[in-house]
């Protein structure tokens, strides 16, 4: 697979009608740029150039470590864009490269693996990603003559004629890096955006009489590109959908799909029973047999064999097996429960560990504190460990009993 792509996220999104650059704005917890990083490590990309400009500074720190930054200081076009990263390319030598847009969260790596595999065996200078939309308004179309692709128009600049074709330009592409660079330096603004567009790099493949070949997607919505609120609401929903099939055909079982979140790095075990309003989110980890819900909240947490969670906010904490967590628990980051602990109604816990048998059973405060196997604290226990200025440690040996 090519080890190089880049990725357009310059723009600034007027129709999001943000301060946020578009790219970062999430879907399904995730800003949309890290699924199209995510799609292209997926097609084997190991070396991908991010074109920045609105909100750099922001762009950067949710990238970095994962691409290596161009800037483009004037919203000049996608041509100009690529312009932007010419030189990084040429560095990584020749080949081909990938170029995606950073506001395209549904495409899969799959895809682009596909794509690629497409561009080589008809030995193309350039492959256009496109899609069959039976509404293409907003999309640039593709024009062919014979089968054979001519140009890709703009739909601000396309007639009557052009208009009705349902053939168009996703804006993902594989190029031969050489030609790429010949058709970025012909470029100029002779549309009536006075922009650089990279789709001109295509007419003048057509010109030179070199290969112009298309990889047509099967799923059309995985080349929907987010540029409103609506479009990242029904990307958000499609990509919810996919995860929650995903699961279920995995062994576990979803009792009401429409009131059920999990994001995209979220691991579930088989037979694992989520109820309704259960929301998962970042790296979190449920083992098999557990039961989670109705109504909780888990982030980045790793939950126990058989442990049972209801009603409850867990953050950056794990369990041991056969827990029993809820109703009204809230167990804050830095928690460590051993197997067979009970933290039970209204219940606080923070930055603790609690061993093996150990019950908090109801209405009791423990933050900073070291809990001893098979514990009792009662209700209504609190540790007042903050004097206005430390922290100290609580701790309670194991088979202490405390409080009512």
């Amino acid at each position: 697979m090519s080890s190089v792509a880049v990725i357009l996220a310059a723009g600034n999104g007027k129709r999001m009608k943000s301060k946020l650059p578009k790219v970062l704005h999430p879907v399904i917890g995730e800003p949309m740029v890290l699924h199209v990083v995510e799609a292209l490590k997926g097609a084997g990309i190991e070396k991908i150039i991010a074109v920045l400009g609105y909100g750099a500074g922001q762009v950067e720190e949710v990238l970095q470590g994962q691409a290596d930054f161009v800037y483009q200081n004037e919203q000049l076009g996608t041509g100009h864009a690529l312009l932007q990263a010419l030189p990084k390319l040429m560095e990584y030598g020749g080949g081909e490269c990938l170029v995606v847009c950073g506001d395209t969260p549904l495409l899969a790596g799959e895809t682009l693996v596909q794509l690629r595999q497409e561009h080589l065996d008809k030995n193309a200078k350039a492959t256009i990603l496109t899609a069959m939309m039976e509404d293409p308004t907003g999309y640039g179309r593709i024009v062919k003559e014979k089968g054979r692709v001519v140009s890709i128009i703009e739909e601000k600049d396309a007639p009557p004629e052009v208009l009705c074709l349902k053939e168009i330009n996703t804006g993902a592409y594989c190029f031969d890096i050489e030609w790429l660079k010949n058709g970025l330096n012909q470029l100029k603004p002779v549309n009536a955006q006075g922009e650089y567009y990279l789709t001109d790099v295509i007419s003048y493949l057509v010109s030179e009489k070199q290969m112009v070949a298309t990889w047509t997607v099967q799923d059309p919505f995985e080349a929907m590109g987010v540029n409103n609120r609506v479009q990242l609401a029904e990307a958000h929903a499609r990509l919810k959908r996919q995860i929650l099939r995903e699961h279920m055909l995995n062994g576990v079982t979803i009792v009401d799909p429409a009131s059920t979140f999990i994001g995209p790095w979220v691991e579930i075990a088989q037979d694992v029973v989520l109820e309704p309003g259960v929301i998962l989110e970042g790296k979190t980890i449920i083992e098999e047999d557990c039961t989670i819900g109705p109504w909780t909240r888990i982030t980045d947490c790793r939950i126990g064999r058989g442990t049972q969670v209801r009603q409850s906010i867990l953050s950056e904490s794990s369990t041991g097996e056969e827990c029993q967590i809820g109703p009204y628990s809230y167990m804050r980051p830095g928690c460590i429960l051993e197997s067979n602990v009970k933290v039970g109604g209204f219940v606080e816990v923070k930055k603790s560990h609690v061993d093996q048998g150990a019950k908090i059973p109801h209405l009791s405060y423990v933050g900073d504190s070291q809990v001893g196997k098979n514990v009792n604290i009662g209700a209504g226990t609190i540790t007042c460990n903050y004097d206005g200025k430390n922290k100290y440690p609580t701790i309670f040996e194991d088979h202490c009993f405390v409080g009512s």
